[in-house]
């Protein structure tokens, strides 16, 4: 019998908070990690691992882990196994999609395949150029409003909606403001497909006090403007009380930091990009006498200079710092991929770690309908290759 949301939720604090001396620490930032000495074998099985099974390791973090003689493997495996709501989305015409990315496209046909058909008022929240809104009106033939900050964007779906003929009115509206209550009330649904941190938790607190039903797949946990994350619920402030533990804004975006398979391209870049990086670190301990990390700013997609000695004059120059001459540069970029190969070693352990913060993050905002009163479901709406944020809270309030 799958435990309840309450259940589930406790279960996973308890083990995120005993943990959190692994996986809050960023192997980038330290040449040593803190707890190496505290988990005898742990280090030195990480880096051992061959390429193939880090990729494993990477992709299917609970399958089979070597890592499960020091760390929770199967009772973590347990609490992120969630229902699947996947099922072949509606074949929709490919006119639909007119001005959608493919992927998105694809997201949304997902996502609306789940949107219950109410009797009620539908509402788009940050939506955009109304893509999804669009969409709900074509499947559910019912007149839906779209919220959106920006009125350039209104203006942008709003003309394909008329061009369309479709019953969508996009209104600008910032939901953080006080007047975005205006627009939900009982009976109506609000759904929002990969609405950012302090904006869907706008949402579910105005669900919860108006009694609007909610189907949302949050995302970007960590875009809050407070330091330190406060729980929606009231279980969660009260386990996170009990255990003494405040995770901070940093810590929420190891929730979203899983991406889907990138081209062969865009790996390569990132690669280079990242050894790089991490070659500069260590030269600039080196230069300025100091073991410490130094933030570098970072580089749009096609940025990168065309070599290491370049980017390093690039960062030195962001970061103030003078750079010596007859630097071995062949020799210090060597350092930056060795050390990359240890960093993305180490990082398995966040990886572990990284789904049940996520699935944590969404309870807590189960908990919070249900503490209101709410039937709640949290499910996966897509297959993770779509898209990694694949969580679908489906909410009827009493």
């Amino acid at each position: 019998m799958s435990p309840s949301h309450a259940q589930r939720f406790q279960c996973l604090t308890a083990l995120l908070a005993e943990w959190r001396a692994l996986w809050r620490p960023l192997p980038f930032q330290h040449r040593e990690m803190p707890w190496g000495n505290r988990v005898a074998g742990l280090v030195d099985t990480l880096l051992a691992l061959p390429d193939d099974e880090v990729e494993r390791r990477q992709a299917a973090p609970f399958a089979d882990s070597p890592l499960a003689a020091w760390l929770p493997v199967d009772e973590l495996a347990a609490l992120v196994a969630l229902p699947s709501g996947v099922s072949p989305a509606a074949a929709l015409p490919d006119g639909w999609g007119e001005g959608i990315g493919a992927r998105k496209w694809r997201q949304i046909q997902a996502f609306a395949s789940r949107v219950p058909v109410d009797e009620g008022e539908l509402v788009e929240w940050c939506a955009g150029k109304g893509h999804l809104g669009r969409t709900l009106a074509r499947l559910h033939r019912r007149p839906v409003t779209g919220l959106e900050r920006q009125p350039s964007l209104c203006e942008a779906g709003q003309d394909q909606a008329d061009r369309q003929g479709l019953a969508v009115r996009l209104q600008p509206q910032d939901v953080m403001a006080t007047d975005a209550a205006r627009w939900l009330a009982p009976g109506m649904r609000v759904a929002a497909l990969h609405a950012c941190g302090d904006l869907h938790g706008r949402l579910l607190t105005l669900a919860a006090e108006t009694g609007s039903a909610v189907s949302l797949a949050p995302c970007c946990y960590h875009r809050i403007a407070a330091a330190d994350y406060r729980p929606l619920s009231r279980q969660g402030r009260e386990l996170l009380a009990a255990r003494d533990w405040t995770p901070s804004r940093e810590d929420l975006a190891m929730a979203v930091q899983e991406t889907v398979t990138a081209p062969r391209g865009v790996r390569r870049h990132r690669e280079r990009a990242n050894a790089w990086r991490l070659g500069f670190d260590l030269l600039q301990r080196e230069v300025r006498r100091r073991d410490a990390y130094l933030p570098v700013p970072s580089l749009a997609y096609g940025k990168l200079p065309d070599d290491f000695a370049g980017f390093c004059h690039w960062a030195a120059e962001r970061k103030g710092l003078a750079l010596p001459a007859g630097l071995d540069w062949s020799a210090h970029e060597a350092a930056g991929w060795r050390r990359l190969a240890a960093v993305t070693r180490l990082e398995l352990v966040r990886h572990l770690f990284r789904r049940p913060l996520e699935i944590w993050l969404a309870l807590d905002r189960v908990r919070l309908l249900e503490e209101a009163g709410f039937r709640v479901t949290l499910a996966t709406f897509c297959e993770r290759e779509l898209t990694p944020r694949n969580l679908l809270i489906e909410a009827t309030p009493p």
